[in-house]
């Protein structure tokens, strides 16, 4: 308890300091007073002076903040910034993004953005690692080693392992399944010794195969249960997808509208535990239209940010300065097949005199566009390539000489050659593009000079996928993707004409003994320069024989509305090889 003597020491300690304090107070008003206030009537006489200077100092200060403010932002550049919705325009239709069945622009476009691949190719078509983190081969380069990436997982949280890289190609190779897939997968084995690793085993030697782990993996948690041959219709195809892709399956809306002209609007989220980093765009829709116009009008009325599948750009964004074009060379070929098996194609002089009256060079200058030409079943990167092969070509005098030679007589009054009765008619098929409308009425023109009556039939896109699949056609217009592998197997080995084939992509029906034995032993040889010997006498043959002309490689135009911020794509496989790095892809901007 303080004591009395002290409360009363420290009260008169305090009231000594108020007065002082108050003393200073005082002191400091005079000091005021009479230094300041007294003075302040000294200004009146040089008052103009004064605000003079007061207003220069003031307009000094606003000049230095408004100078500063100028350069912060003159030194700020525009930077692309996350966030957005980016919206696709595609011709065609949804059905099936699973990527054992996935085939058309849509249905591949959503495919890829939704499910990952074991490697895909990048903007150079070079393959490199997606799910996968590397693969190794044995000595005997039948057996693959594949290990996966650590921590992957499904869009629904769960993890994905080796067993789910299992079961998706055990699906493939189920005929019950009935994936287009299923050819290029026989006689493989497929196990995983761990979570982390897949073994593939190979009947024989296939220089080709990493090209082959390109399709997207299917979850088998979400799968396993449904039976084989009730895969292809179940929900999980187009309402319930689950990948491991950088997008995640938000919503799907449909748009009747008037009879014929249904759209489609597939909306994905960037899937925040993609192994490559979440994508930096919001949102990512893909919308589907029928007709070439209204993909325009959208297009044009700032709906959507890009469009795909056109051949051309339309006229009218000539002037577009946001608009960019991409025009991507394709490692793949534009090639007019011709039926060997039947009818008037199925003889060997009549293909070369078609080849021989072809003028190549006159079709590409009415191509708004550059063409890369090709002139074999090889493109020139590939291994093998031979130029003293190419085909030869824009000879029209050697081409009538050829048919006259072969017994095609020539009609005085139609111009249109015949033999035994048989007039040198055929139907050609192709899209009805714009670009291809050009090919075939300029190839209409030139072989009808060599006695050739050509008919052509301009398809839309789906109709003419029916007409190729069922070989229902004498000669068709098509572009084919090779890859940067010279594996043409699929296209040219007569096993792939059989309408057993799941695949039936030998579209020429071409059945050659020497052409079937160089592909065997082409794709089973990995040395570069002993490939390209065993390739050699498919290449002679298929001169001689003209199963096909060689025409150009194909390309992918991409219009975009600029900003476009970490799109890449110097080549291409296929037109979806655009989305190698869409995670990184952006399109707002701000000054930072």
């Amino acid at each position: 308890m303080i004591q009395r003597t002290t409360k009363l020491r420290l009260r008169r300690i305090f009231r000594r300091r108020k007065r002082q304090v108050e003393g200073m107070g005082t002191v400091a008003d005079a000091q005021l007073d009479k230094h300041f206030f007294r003075r302040l009537a000294r200004l009146i006489p040089i008052r103009r002076f004064f605000i003079g200077w007061v207003a220069f100092i003031i307009l000094v200060v606003i000049a230095v903040a408004m100078q500063f403010g100028a350069l912060l932002n003159h030194y700020r550049k525009i930077q692309p910034v996350p966030g957005g919705t980016y919206t696709e325009g595609i011709i065609g239709t949804y059905t099936n993004v699973n990527p054992i069945y996935a085939t058309g622009a849509v249905d591949s476009s959503v495919s890829r953005l939704l499910f990952g691949s074991l490697l895909k190719y990048d903007e150079n078509s070079k393959l490199v690692p997606d799910l996968a983190e590397s693969y190794t081969v044995d000595t005997t380069e039948t057996v693959y080693t594949v290990t996966l990436k650590p921590d992957l997982v499904w869009h629904d949280g769960i993890s994905l392992t080796s067993r789910d890289v299992v079961f998706t190609y055990k699906t493939i190779q189920n005929p019950d399944a009935r994936s287009y897939l299923f050819s290029s997968w026989k006689g493989v084995s497929v196990e995983a010794p761990d979570d982390r690793t897949v073994v593939f085993k190979l009947a024989s030697t296939l220089s080709a195969f990493p090209h082959a782990l390109t399709n997207g993996i299917i979850p088998e948690h979400s799968l396993g249960q449904i039976p084989a041959d009730q895969l292809r219709s179940n929900d999980f195809n187009t309402a319930k997808p689950v990948g491991a892709g950088p997008f995640q399956f938000e919503r799907l809306e449909v748009d009747s509208g008037e009879a014929g002209a249904r759209e489609e609007r597939v909306a994905m989220a960037p899937f925040n535990e993609y192994h490559a980093g979440m994508p930096l765009m919001s949102r990512f829709v893909i919308r589907t239209f029928k007709e070439q116009k209204s993909l325009e009008e959208s297009y044009q009325n700032k709906e959507i940010s890009a469009m795909v599948g056109l051949s051309t750009a339309p006229d009218i964004l000539a002037s577009d300065s946001s608009t960019k074009e991409y025009g991507v060379p394709l490692t793949g070929e534009t090639m007019i097949f011709f039926k060997t098996s039947s009818g008037v194609l199925s003889e060997a002089a009549v293909r070369r005199a078609l080849a021989l009256a072809t003028d190549k060079f006159a079709l590409f200058s009415q191509i708004p566009y550059p063409l890369v030409n090709v002139d074999s079943p090889f493109l020139r990167s590939h291994v093998g390539y031979d130029k003293t092969h190419a085909q030869v070509v824009s000879n029209m005098a050697a081409a009538n000489a050829m048919l006259d030679g072969a017994g095609w007589v020539r009609n005085p009054q139609t111009g249109i050659r015949s033999k035994a009765d048989a007039p040198l008619s055929f139907r050609l098929f192709a899209e009805s593009t714009s670009e291809y409308a050009t090919v075939t009425q300029l190839l209409q023109k030139q072989w009808r000079e060599a006695g050739v009556d050509l008919q052509v039939m301009l398809q839309p896109e789906q109709d003419l996928q029916t007409t190729a699949s069922t070989h229902n056609y004498e000669a068709l217009l098509y572009s084919i993707s090779i890859g940067p592998d010279p594996d043409v197997y699929a296209y040219w080995h007569s096993s792939q004409a059989d309408p057993r084939s799941s695949a039936r992509l030998n579209f020429s029906e071409y059945n050659s003994r020497v052409a079937d034995t160089a592909l065997e032993a082409g794709r089973s040889r990995s040395d570069p320069t002993i490939r390209a010997v065993k390739y050699k006498p498919f290449l002679e043959v298929w001169k001689n024989d003209a199963p096909a002309i060689a025409l150009y490689q194909p390309r992918f135009l991409y219009i975009v509305r600029q900003p476009l911020y970490g799109f890449e794509m110097n080549s291409g496989v296929v037109a979806v090889d655009r989305y190698a790095h869409v995670e990184k892809w952006m399109i707002r901007e701000a000054k930072k």
